[in-house]
């Protein structure tokens, strides 16, 4: 297992996972109250120190990309590609989907992974055996308890309000998806990923 470092910003918690010699330390904050700005580089202040590591011994950096909050999403990418400008190194888009449905070591079956999009509204994505076979949509409460009857499993970060929701933990999801993909060789640019329009785009084009 290489070393490495990744974050997660994309929602009203903060993960952030440091792998060192195939020990791994995580920090988990349960609610930020959305100040990922300010809480993120204490958090990876202290999590490098749990595991003694620094950023040149890092192999890589991890950044979740989205679905979420796009605030928060932009602060966790763009701290992420600070620190791999800075140190030469590779770095890992992880999605929220992939936090969610790496969460268990056994990835078979078929797992709706979800994010609250507000309003009765959901950014899904669908897995069997660790492959995304339901690529990311904005789909409503309907849709999700749709795909449910077709036979997936529900599973989230956080808590929703819909029935028979797994309740995953986003710290060892980010742990698991970082290894995981990793060792399939999935490194690149990171690119916050944008399942819908944000609010402050829709809003500039009612305007127009």
């Amino acid at each position: 297992m290489k070393n490495f470092l990744a974050v997660d910003t994309g929602c009203g918690y903060m993960s952030v996972v440091a792998a060192k010699d195939g020990k791994v330390f995580s920090t988990f904050l349960p609610d930020c109250s959305m100040r990922h700005s300010v809480l993120l580089m204490q958090t990876v202040d202290e999590t490098l120190k749990k595991a003694s590591l620094t950023l040149d011994e890092c192999d890589f950096f991890g950044a979740v990309v989205g679905a979420g909050s796009f605030t928060g999403l932009r602060i966790g990418i763009s701290t992420v590609k600070g620190f791999a400008l800075a140190t030469g190194k590779q770095t890992l888009a992880i999605t929220s989907f992939d936090v969610a449905a790496y969460n268990a070591i056994d990835t078979k079956g078929k797992v709706l992974c979800l994010v609250d999009a507000l309003h009765g509204y959901y950014y899904a994505c669908g897995y069997e055996n660790g492959e995304v076979i339901y690529p990311p949509a904005y789909i409503s409460e309907s849709e999700v308890y749709a795909l449910q009857n077709a036979g997936y499993a529900l599973r989230a970060c956080e808590s929703l309000s819909l029935n028979g929701v797994e309740k995953a933990d986003p710290a060892l999801g980010l742990q698991n998806a970082a290894i995981a993909l990793s060792e399939k060789g999935k490194f690149g640019e990171l690119t916050a990923l944008y399942v819908r329009k944000s609010s402050a785009e829709i809003n500039a084009e009612q305007k127009k």
